[in-house]
């Protein structure tokens, strides 16, 4: 019996995918369940899984666009598995006897006093380059150097200089374009403004210095950043309720839960999984979410449900290294919040200069719906409780809020 696998469907707005790369060949036998393929949508990278056991015939090739629902592979269910899996020895051709190599012979430059002698002209070339003659092959009657040998001898700004100089070119997958295409239109189809800011991370540090061990040894996880910034960002989000909204043409779409896009670097690019309601999560909550949507991604194992939706970003380039960046707007979200590397600055404190621990901020916003005032107002509240965690995301208890 011959079976047709067909493309299914990633996704309810997804029409088509793209064959990344094929995990078997043309007339391999394949198990029920085992990958064949990884398929590219616009959102995520899926794997192919087979629906039979069976020999396998490829009706697509990689690179190949192929629409949800076409057949993209046959699977013959009535071959029988292969024993011991050697295949028939095929005839080696021999391999053509390769010519021997004609010796080429140059003529000998007949030398005489001229040999290695510089022209007039040349001459004047090679003083003014610091080029000594002797360096210098010529090319004239008898191995004189000419004022054309003297101008060649002399490399021009930008000359390469005999290093590397290769080059390749790979297709950009769909997810990449896609992303590409998104980018673009964010920066050409929204009002696109940057504040920024800066945060003393200091007392985080030493919530997290204090209780990051018993708070991983009771729930299997870190007391990482991001629970501190996401809830930041819920607390900041219900204040300025502008943030948390969408324009759809005409209308400005405002939403009374928050949920936080998380940007992750997955082995196919960015990827932005969604923490859902994020207003009801709990430190704990939030650090074990980001742990399973990081390992999902970073293994090609999220869906494109779990990256769909979202009504604010998060994204921590600090991880990278990064001081200071202006992040794009996740469309058709209306902000961004970026996080970046946290160094020790001197700052000033009751009068006096200390060391401490900064992180700067930056919140991208769609200046068609966030004023100045709000941007500038959510980015101060996130700041606040940042630099005030225990008061204001903690409610003065940390051991409740941390439920040891």
């Amino acid at each position: 019996m011959i079976l047709e696998m067909k493309v299914p469907s990633p996704g309810e707005s997804i029409t088509e995918v793209e064959i990344a790369e094929w995990l078997v060949q043309d007339g391999d036998y394949v198990e029920k369940d085992q990958a064949i393929a990884e398929v590219d949508s616009d959102k995520a990278t899926l794997e192919l899984p087979a629906e039979q056991s069976g020999i396998i015939t490829l009706k697509a090739e990689e690179g190949d666009a192929v629409a949800v629902g076409a057949v993209v592979c046959l699977i013959d269910t009535s071959a029988a598995k292969p024993e011991g899996g050697a295949a028939s020895e095929e005839k080696k051709e021999e391999a053509p006897k390769a010519e021997p190599k004609k010796e080429v012979v140059e003529t000998p430059v007949k030398e005489s006093y001229a040999t290695g002698t510089a022209s007039p002209a040349a001459k004047k070339i090679l003083n003014e380059k610091g080029i000594e003659p002797s360096a210098i092959k010529g090319t004239g009657k008898d191995g004189r150097i000419t004022k054309e040998d003297a101008v060649k001898a002399v490399p021009s700004m930008g000359t390469p200089t005999g290093g590397n100089r290769g080059e390749s070119r790979s297709k950009l997958s769909m997810l990449r374009r896609k992303v590409a295409e998104r980018l673009v239109a964010a920066k050409n189809e929204t009002a696109m403004l940057t504040t920024f800011n800066e945060v003393d991370m200091s007392p985080i540090f030493e919530l997290r210095k204090e209780y990051k061990e018993a708070f991983k040894e009771k729930h299997g996880v870190g007391l990482g950043f991001m629970s501190f910034f996401t809830l930041a960002v819920v607390r900041a989000l219900k204040m300025y309720p502008a943030v948390n909204s969408m324009i759809d043409g005409k209308e400005m779409i405002s939403y009374d839960f928050c949920d936080i896009s998380i940007a992750v670097s997955g082995p196919k690019g960015l990827m932005v999984p969604v923490i859902r309601n994020a207003e009801n999560l709990t430190f704990r909550g939030v650090e074990s979410e980001v742990k399973r949507l990081a390992i999902r991604a970073r293994e090609g194992e999220i869906t494109v449900d779990e990256m769909t939706g979202g009504t604010f970003t998060i994204t921590n380039g600090g991880v990278f290294g990064s001081m200071l960046s202006t992040p794009i707007i996740n469309p058709p979200q209306s902000a961004i919040l970026g996080m970046h590397n946290i160094v020790e600055r001197p700052v000033v404190k009751n009068g006096a200069i200390v060391v401490a621990p900064i992180m700067y901020v930056a919140l991208s916003y769609d200046h068609r719906i966030i004023d100045g005032k709000e941007s500038v107002g959510f980015l101060v509240a996130v700041k606040e409780a940042l630099e005030n965690p225990q008061e204001i995301l903690m409610d003065g208890n940390v051991k409740k809020a941390l439920e040891m």
